[in-house]
């Protein structure tokens, strides 16, 4: 197993209506269901905190592939929205889906889908939810 280059622990009391802290105390969130699925939805929640993750770790991964293609980007040259969706299975089982929407400035159409290729297969967050996760990417320039 490779050595482990990060850690970090957050503890989560009370579920979907409670609460999360990391070890460190940087992280420390009320958490509320949504209110589409019937909560109140004054705090954060599960999913949009994975959204957040998703886009910021894809579009660092992005970053470091662009890099190695010796490319250079502005912090605003660089955008990825990630939508995840909840839903149930055909077994009634919760599970989730991740709509990644990449755009990129001053690339043509061609080499924006092959750097966002290769953030795909280096991102841990990809890498985690590949085959589990349905995942759409869409790639735009601008």
């Amino acid at each position: 197993m490779p050595d482990t280059l990060y850690s970090t622990k957050v503890t989560a009391t009370g579920g979907r209506n409670g609460s999360i802290r990391s070890d460190d105390g940087l992280l420390d969130l009320k958490l509320a269901l949504p209110r589409t699925l019937g909560g109140k939805g004054d705090a954060t929640n599960p999913e949009q905190l994975f959204a957040g993750g998703y886009a910021a770790c894809f579009e660092n991964a992005l970053l470091r592939v662009s890099r190695e293609a010796r490319r250079h980007f502005a912090d605003g040259d660089v955008e990825v929205v990630a939508e995840i969706g909840l839903s149930r299975n055909d077994s009634g089982a919760f599970v989730l889906s991740a709509a990644l929407a990449v755009t990129i400035a001053g690339v043509d159409q061609k080499t924006a889908g092959q750097l966002v290729e290769g953030a795909h297969t280096i991102c841990p967050y990809s890498n985690a939810i590949k085959g589990n996760v349905d995942v759409q990417i869409a790639v735009s320039v601008r």
